[in-house]
């Protein structure tokens, strides 16, 4: 999906306000924390992913898997923390016009 700034701007405003929804553990990215990142996808359309590790290289890789494997665009990532947008069918979040 291509998002236009204008709707990046847009969705980065809603998502100020929110909360990480998941939270990776001591074992990383798993099979299990990417179904959970994908079924809050698919609810939330709008999440953030917290991910605590101080090694930049290994969170870049990291945020990197995440938009792979679940689709998602990502808007932006602040500290350890990444904000992902993927719409679905039922398009909770009317984006504006381009």
């Amino acid at each position: 999906m291509k998002l236009s700034n204008k709707q990046k701007q847009f969705l980065k405003g809603l998502a100020h306000n929110l909360n990480p929804v998941v939270l990776l553990g001591a074992n990383g990215l798993t099979e299990g924390v990417l179904v959970e990142i994908d079924n809050a996808l698919n609810s939330h359309e709008l999440i953030k992913v917290k991910v605590p590790t101080s090694d930049r290289e290994t969170k870049s890789l990291i945020f990197d898997a995440i938009v792979r494997e679940t689709n998602a665009v990502k808007l932006q990532t602040i500290g350890h923390i990444i904000v992902l947008f993927r719409q679905t069918d039922d398009k909770l979040i009317q984006l504006p016009r381009v």
